[in-house]
């Protein structure tokens, strides 16, 4: 039974190990520096959240617009 116990730990922390340094490879991934595709692409991505948010603004804008048209007209 303890010797069972013992093996389980060593393998949980042999796992551990191996889980913590592919973390550590991920952060150092992460942590690099962008490439110019990656810089592209995340200016783009922003450009193009920019101009969803500017259609939205002027999808509300047209709303209410037509909401104060059909008022004016009821009245």
């Amino acid at each position: 039974m303890e010797e069972t116990r013992k093996l389980h730990k060593d393998l949980v922390a042999l796992e551990l190990r191996e889980l913590s340094a592919r973390l550590d490879a991920h952060k150092k991934r992460i942590a690099a520096p962008f490439d110019p595709n990656d810089r592209w692409a995340s200016e783009r991505h922003d450009q193009l959240m920019q101009a969803i948010g500017r259609l939205a603004d002027l999808y509300e804008l047209r709303e209410r617009i037509t909401r104060i048209e059909a008022r004016e007209r009821a009245s």
